[in-house]
């Protein structure tokens, strides 16, 4: 159990660190680290998937020289 939670920790920090270049690449993206976040604590899985894509989208619009 602990090895899983440390393994979706890795993958969303990984997913976090990466903005993507093109608006689909940001929403795999962002969807990609939401689900991960969402199961490490437990949460729904579709909605964290929409929380990341919606994230990602609006920080890499807002920031562009950032992702």
């Amino acid at each position: 159990m602990l090895v899983s939670k440390i393994t979706l920790a890795f993958g969303l920090c990984a997913g976090l660190a990466a903005c993507g270049n093109t608006t689909g690449e940001q929403v795999v993206i962002g969807a990609g680290a939401g689900l991960l976040g969402s199961a490490l604590i437990g949460g729904s899985l579709v909605t964290g998937a929409a929380v990341g894509t919606a994230a990602n989208l609006i920080y890499c619009k807002e920031n562009p020289g950032r992702c």
